[in-house]
């Protein structure tokens, strides 16, 4: 995450929430990534996390289905230096099945900090 005043607790929580109630942990079976789809109204949220998590990706948008959405994607460094940040919160209590997923996202692809 950004350092310093960008690194508050009110946006590593309004980003937890976000990844909770509509992110996906997991992978493309070589590399881990934390995934996120919303439609296109949300965009500046998304240019947000690009912000607040340097390196990470935004795409689209995208068209599909009568959808309209962008999606931001976290991986290899970026999402290297998210993970102990994540860990160290209250996450496992909020949502202790997404915790489960992005756990198993860490252990699968060796994530561990440590």
């Amino acid at each position: 995450m950004v350092e310093n005043e960008k690194q508050d607790e009110f946006s590593l929580g309004f980003m937890i929430g976000i990844l909770v109630g509509e992110g996906h942990f997991g992978g493309d079976g070589r590399q881990a990534q934390i995934t996120l789809r919303m439609h296109v109204r949300h965009e500046r949220i998304f240019k947000w996390l690009v912000h607040l998590v340097p390196g990470s990706k935004l795409y689209g948008p995208y068209h599909h289905g009568g959808r309209n959405y962008l999606q931001w994607m976290a991986r290899g460094e970026p999402l290297k230096r998210l993970v102990p940040l994540l860990e160290q919160t209250t996450f496992r209590y909020i949502d202790p099945y997404s915790f489960d997923k992005f756990q198993k996202m860490v252990e699968e692809y060796g994530l561990k900090s440590g």
